[in-house]
Parts: C-alpha cells; sequence; structure tokens
C-alpha cells in the first residue's frame, strides 16, 4: 500500500481544510449558545437542555465508530469504488445540512429539539469520521500533513470566530432578546457547511489501497456474527497501542475540559461579572479570532520542537486564563473589561494549539497502527475517539445542567442567586483546570515527533520490501517501544492485535472442540 504520487497545492491544502468550517463553526455555536437558547427562548428546564445534548451525543458515540467502521470497508462497494470510500459522505451531506436550521426555530417542544439534534449529530458523524482521515489519506510525509493539519485549524478557528462573532452582530440588529437571531444565524452557517462540504469533496483523494488491506480476514464473506465479532475487536484493539491511549486520555480530557467552559462561559459573564451577552459574544469572537491565527504558529512548532512540548505550552496558557477569571471575579477590579479581553487573548492561544495539535496528532495514529497490525485503520480510530469523547462530554454536559439547577438557577432570570453563582464558578474552575491538568500530565509520557516518525516510516518501508525484522537496529526497536507499547518481535503483525489472529484462534478452538468430540 501507497498513497497516490500526487504533489499536494495550495488548492489542496485550502480545500481540504474548507470542511472543517463545520466541525469548528456548527459545535462552537452549539457550545456557546445551546444551553443559553434552549433555557432563554425554548422554555427548557436546565435539565431538560442538557438532557438534550447528552441523549444525541451518547447516541452519535455509538454511531461514531460504526461509522469508521463503514469507511474502512466501503471502498468494496460500487459506490465506494465511483466515489470514494470516504469523499462519498461528503458529497451526501452537503444538502442534508438543511437540518441545522432546524434546530434554531425557538417555542418548539423538548422531543422537537431532542429529534433534530439526533439527526445533527448523525449528520456530523457521516461527514467528520471521513473527512477526519483524509490527512493520513494524502501524504505520508509529516510535514505535509501538519500543514494539511494547520490549515484545517485555521479554517476551523474562522468557523468558530463567525460562530462567535455574527450571532454578536445579529443581537445588534435585531435586539438582545429576540430569538430570531439564532434562526437567521442556523440559516446563514447552513450554506457556509453546504459549499464547505462540495469543496472539500472536489479538491482531495483518497490512498490508492489493497483490498486486503481494507478486509482483515480475506476477500471471502463471513458469517454476520463474525462480522460482529470483527467490528468489537476492532474497536477495543485500539487500546492495546500506547500511543493512542494516550493520545486518547489528552484529547477527551482537554475537549471536554472547552465543552464545559463554552457551557458556562455565557452564564458566567453575565451573571457572575454581571456584563451583557454582546460582551460575552464579543470575547468568545476574539479568541476565536487569535486561536485562528495562532494555529500557524503551533504548526510551526509540532514541526520545530514536537506536539508533546506543544501541548504543555497550551495547556498552560489555558489554565493561567481560567485562573484569571476566577481572580476577576473575587477581586471586581476597575480594570475588568480590560483584564477580560486580555486574558481572551490567552485563552485563544492557548485554544489554537488545543485543537489543532490532537487532531495533527491522530494523522500519525494508523501508522502507528500498522507498524502493530499491518492494517491501514485510519476510520476506526477517528469513530473511536468520536466515541470516546462524545461519551464523555454527553456526561459533562449533562451534569453542567444538572449542577446549574441543584444550585438554583432560574432560566429566564435576570438574576441569579448568589449559590447559583457559586456554582457557575465552580464549573468553570474545577471543570476546566482539573481536566486540562490531567492533560498536561500525560504529555510529558508522549513521544510521537517527527524524528520517531520517520523512524517508524521507513522501518515500514523496510519490512514492506521484503526486509528481515533481525536486521532492525537498536534504536528502532527502542523508538517502536515507546510508541506501540509492545516488544519490537511483537510488532508486524506478530501479536493478537486485530481480528485476523482473533479469527485464527477462534477456528483453532473449533478444531480443538471437533478433536474432543
Amino acid at each position: 500500500m501507497q498513497t497516490e504520487n500526487r504533489k499536494l497545492t495550495l488548492k489542496n491544502y485550502i480545500g481540504y481544510g474548507t470542511m472543517d468550517l463545520f466541525g469548528g463553526g456548527a459545535f462552537a455555536i452549539i457550545g456557546a449558545w445551546m444551553l443559553y437558547f434552549f433555557i432563554t427562548y425554548c422554555g427548557l428546564t436546565p435539565v431538560e437542555a442538557g438532557s438534550i445534548i447528552a441523549i444525541a451525543r451518547i447516541i452519535d458515540a455509538i454511531a461514531s465508530p460504526i461509522m469508521g467502521h463503514i469507511t474502512d470497508n466501503f471502498g468494496r462497494t460500487k459506490l465506494g469504488k465511483k466515489f470514494g470510500r470516504r469523499r462519498f459522505f461528503l458529497l451526501v451531506g452537503s444538502p442534508l445540512m438543511v437540518i441545522y436550521s432546524l434546530l434554531w426555530i425557538s417555542d418548539m417542544n423538548y422531543w422537537y429539539y431532542l429529534t433534530v439534534y439526533i439527526l445533527l449529530e448523525f449528520l456530523a458523524a457521516m461527514v467528520l469520521i471521513p473527512f477526519e482521515t483524509l490527512g493520513a489519506e494524502m501524504t505520508n510525509d509529516f510535514n505535509a500533513r501538519t500543514k494539511l493539519s494547520t490549515i484545517r485549524l485555521i479554517y476551523s478557528g474562522l468557523g468558530t470566530f463567525l460562530a462567535t462573532f455574527i450571532p454578536g452582530r445579529l443581537f445588534e440588529i435585531f435586539g438582545k432578546d429576540s430569538p430570531q437571531v439564532f434562526l437567521y444565524n442556523g440559516i446563514i452557517f447552513t450554506f457556509i457547511f453546504m459549499a464547505a462540504l462540495l469543496i472539500t469533496h472536489r479538491t482531495t483523494w483518497e490512498r490508492k489501497i489493497e483490498e486486503d488491506m481494507i478486509e482483515p480476514y480475506g476477500v471471502e464473506k463471513v458469517p454476520a456474527i463474525e462480522s460482529i465479532k470483527k467490528f468489537i475487536i476492532d474497536l477495543t484493539s485500539t487500546f492495546r497501542i500506547r500511543s493512542f491511549r494516550q493520545h486518547i486520555t489528552m484529547y477527551i480530557c482537554s475537549f471536554t475540559a472547552m465543552d464545559i467552559l463554552n457551557a458556562v462561559f455565557v452564564y458566567f459573564i453575565v451573571f457572575s461579572l454581571n456584563k451583557d451577552a454582546v460582551l460575552a459574544s464579543d470575547l468568545l469572537s476574539i479568541g476565536s479570532l487569535l486561536q485562528m491565527l495562532c494555529t500557524l504558529l503551533f504548526g510551526w512548532l509540532v514541526i520545530k520542537i514536537g506536539p508533546a512540548p506543544s501541548l504543555k505550552i497550551s495547556y498552560i496558557a489555558i489554565i493561567t486564563c481560567i485562573s484569571g477569571y476566577i481572580f476577576l471575579y473575587f477581586t471586581q477590579p476597575t480594570f475588568m473589561i480590560i483584564a477580560l479581553y486580555a486574558f481572551s487573548v490567552i485563552l485563544g492561544i492557548g485554544k489554537s494549539g488545543l485543537y489543532y495539535i490532537p487532531w495533527n496528532i491522530y494523522t500519525f495514529i494508523p501508522d502507528v497502527d500498522e507498524m502493530v497490525t499491518r492494517k491501514r485503520r485510519e476510520g476506526i480510530f477517528a469513530g473511536i475517539m468520536t466515541f470516546t469523547r462524545k461519551s464523555t462530554t454527553a456526561l459533562a454536559t449533562f451534569l453542567v445542567g444538572v449542577i446549574l439547577q441543584e444550585s438554583g438557577f432560574v432560566a429566564s432570570a435576570t438574576t441569579q442567586s448568589t449559590t447559583a453563582i457559586n456554582g457557575i464558578v465552580g464549573i468553570l474552575f474545577f471543570g476546566t483546570v482539573g481536566l486540562v491538568g490531567i492533560s498536561l500530565v500525560i504529555s510529558f509520557k508522549f513521544k510521537l515527533s517527527k524524528k520517531t516518525h520517520s523512524i517508524m516510516i521507513n522501518e515500514i518501508n523496510r519490512l514492506k520490501n521484503n526486509g528481515s525484522m533481525e536486521q532492525a537496529d537498536d534504536e528502532t526497536r527502542s523508538v517502536l517501544k515507546a510508541l506501540t507499547g509492545w516488544d519490537y518481535e511483537n510488532l508486524w503483525g506478530n501479536n493478537n492485535v486485530g481480528y485476523q489472529n482473533k479469527l485464527q484462534n477462534f477456528e483453532q478452538q473449533d478444531f480443538k472442540q471437533q478433536d474432543m468430540n
């Protein structure tokens, strides 16, 4: 297996990244405004609002790894061979983006919002899972993949900036208490997302891959029960890769921390600091703008000093910022507004690395997995990342709603009790600083870098050219042990990770049973 021998041009970099206007924009709006919209304009309680997001994300968490498994194997179908096993879903997903507008109609009932949000989560899984594999599909080069991830996250930052900036301007035009602001905003972004999917579909490609690389147990059909076993084994086997375990833990903790921050930030500004929603929107937008610009900085840092040191800078910046927000709450200084903008600058810098680096790292995880299993499983890794994160995010979002309600938060009230305000502050501090702190600790143990990746790719290519495993040098063995968690002798398919070995075990057990009989 090799990626296509095609040179990435500026058109490809820009076209690939455009898709993340949806990934960055849609869920930035949802994270910043959904609870506020549901509680303020739709008559839902905090628990009802939180449960909608939680239930939909749990359902999507289950659907995402299934979607990853489908895209890994969709290339065997007629549609997959004609339109691409990944890119086909971008083409189908574009007209379905109208679902996003339906989410922002006010004064509907609980079941309407739950149904529409579930449909939106299904749509997101259908387009984002295959999209997330394209960086690894298009090139093996570390620098090229890093540039693709950089462009992608710049667009994600642009989407996040627009998601925070446009609502503020619409509030100014239609009034701070108008629910129509959210519907108009949803319609605007629906057309943006539709165009983004089509552009990415037209400017990307997928690697040419042999049949046995997408069908782990051969080309013959197997019974349905064996397909289910294969799917379950594929999912669980991803966690036997050391780099992935470390990566997924940092990813889940840091991204969930940002989900919590987004869920309570508007409430913190409006109720804890006694400011208005327009200021909250402006603070979010300036942070998002810096997030977009600083992605270039972190792209350069990843190439120069590596992913782990860059993550440390990002996590420390975020912890500093959140601590600064809490300091302002307790001191109430006269320079409050200036300080809020200053800390938002720090937050934007930190978030740019937090959002960018994990998805840059992800594009190299399938290479580590190939060193262990000799298979290409980009889709299943994208699916399991979404599954684990959305499971924890769903729980975190629901708990935010529960804590708000239990602390005495009153929906639609212009002021809140001291207990409710303290609840908001507690969620902001412990939910963000605590989780980011866990990610910071793990970043000291993460060893994937440009150098170690290059050593691994060279070894993969050597073994593909019939090189002997006995000839591997000590540095290669040490690097691969650090990345995979396996002794060198157990790599390159000489282990029980992946379905082929498991299926052989099942067959051997059947033969033994027959012999006993």
